[in-house]
C-alpha cells in the first residue's frame, strides 16, 4: 500500500509540473491561429513581453520572460514582423521572435527615381541583380505609364520573400490610395493624372522645402502656357542616371545641356515622357494650386531660399546677386 501511495504521489507531482509548465509555457490554443506580430522600426520603451501578452500570443509573461533572460543566447527581439501560430509554444515563440524577422521595415523619403528604390531593396532584402531587374522592369507587366512616379514615398513593412513585382505592386497601391481623394481634382481641371504627376515630380526635385512649392509650380504652368521650354536640371538628371560614384541627381555641366534625350527639357519644349521620380502628395497637391505669379525664371541661393523673376535679364540679375 504504501509503495502504491508514492506512486500515486508522484503522478500528481508530474501532472502539477506539467500543469505549472503547461500555465506558464504552454501554447495560447490548441487550433492552429496564424498572426503578423509587429515590432516598430523605433523600439524605444518598446516592451515586446507585454505586447504578446496582451494579443495572447503568450500565456504567461513572467515565464516567457524567464525564457528571454536565460535561453535567448543574448538575441533581442528586432523591429520587423514575426509570423506567429497560437499553437506556438513560449519556447518557439521565443526562437521565433529573436530569430530573422519575416518581414522587414524599408522607409522610402523625398523623391527618388525606381532604380534608387530598387537599390535600398536590394540592400535590405539581399536582392541579387536579377531580382533587382525584375524591379525596374515590373511596369512591362503593368502599363507604360507605371514605368516611374507611382512608387510612392512611405514607410512599408514587406515580407523577405515578396517578389519584386509584388512588392512594386504594393508601392503602386499605397500611391493610390494617396492619390485618390485628388482624383477628382484632377479630373474637373481636366488635368490627366499622368501629366500632373510629371509636373509634381519636377516641383520635388527643384523645390528647396514646403515654401516654394507652389511657386515653382506656378512658374512651371507659365512656361507651359508659353510654350517655353522649361530648362530644368532635373530632367538632365535623369538622363544622366547613376553617376560612377553611385551617386543620384549630381550636378549637370552644359555639355550635358546639349545631349539629345527626350528627357532634355533646354531642347524640347514641354514635360518629359515620364515622371522623373516617386513625389509625395504634397508635390502632387502643388500641382493643382499652383501660386498666382508672372515668373518665369527662379533659382535657389545658399541658404535654399528662391528667388524669381519675370524676365531673363532680371534672371541674370539674380544669378549675379544669389549665385
Amino acid at each position: 500500500m504504501r509503495f502504491v501511495r508514492i506512486i500515486g504521489i508522484f503522478i500528481i507531482c508530474i501532472f502539477v509540473i506539467v500543469g505549472i509548465l503547461f500555465y506558464f509555457f504552454g501554447p495560447v490554443k490548441i487550433k492552429s491561429e496564424a498572426i503578423i506580430f509587429t515590432v516598430p522600426q523605433n523600439i524605444t520603451g518598446f516592451n515586446p513581453v507585454s505586447l504578446l501578452a496582451s494579443h495572447k500570443y503568450i500565456r504567461n509573461p513572467f515565464g516567457f520572460m524567464l525564457l528571454l533572460t536565460w535561453f535567448s543566447g543574448g538575441e533581442t527581439v528586432k523591429p520587423g514582423g514575426y509570423r506567429l501560430d497560437k499553437q506556438m509554444n513560449a519556447w518557439q515563440v521565443m526562437k521565433k521572435v529573436t530569430g530573422k524577422p519575416d518581414l522587414l521595415w524599408v522607409t522610402i523619403s523625398g523623391c527618388q527615381r525606381k532604380e534608387q528604390i530598387g537599390e535600398k531593396l536590394a540592400g535590405i532584402f539581399g536582392w541579387d541583380k536579377s531580382y533587382v531587374d525584375r524591379w525596374n522592369n515590373a511596369y512591362t507587366t503593368l502599363s507604360e505609364d507605371y514605368k516611374e512616379g507611382v512608387y510612392y514615398p512611405d514607410t512599408y513593412l514587406i515580407p523577405v520573400d515578396e517578389a519584386p513585382e509584388i512588392v512594386a505592386k504594393r508601392f503602386i497601391a499605397k500611391f493610390n490610395e494617396a492619390f485618390a481623394p485628388l482624383a477628382v481634382k484632377f479630373l474637373a481641371k481636366n488635368i490627366r493624372w499622368v501629366t500632373g504627376l510629371k509636373i509634381a515630380s519636377l516641383i520635388a526635385r527643384e523645390s528647396g522645402g514646403a515654401d516654394d512649392m507652389k511657386r515653382i509650380s506656378g512658374i512651371i504652368w507659365n512656361r507651359l502656357d508659353q510654350g517655353i521650354p522649361l530648362q530644368i536640371d532635373a530632367t538632365m538628371q535623369y538622363t544622366e542616371g547613376q553617376r560612377s560614384d553611385g551617386s543620384w541627381w549630381g550636378p549637370v555641366d552644359l555639355t550635358e545641356k546639349k545631349n539629345d534625350s527626350p528627357y532634355n527639357s533646354y531642347l524640347y519644349k514641354g514635360l518629359p515622357p515620364t515622371p522623373i521620380c516617386s513625389p509625395a502628395i504634397d508635390k502632387i497637391d502643388a500641382v493643382l494650386n499652383p501660386e498666382d505669379t508672372d515668373c518665369l525664371y527662379y533659382l535657389h541661393d545658399h541658404n535654399k531660399k528662391i528667388h524669381c523673376a519675370k524676365t531673363y535679364e532680371e534672371h541674370k540679375a539674380n544669378i549675379a546677386t544669389y549665385l
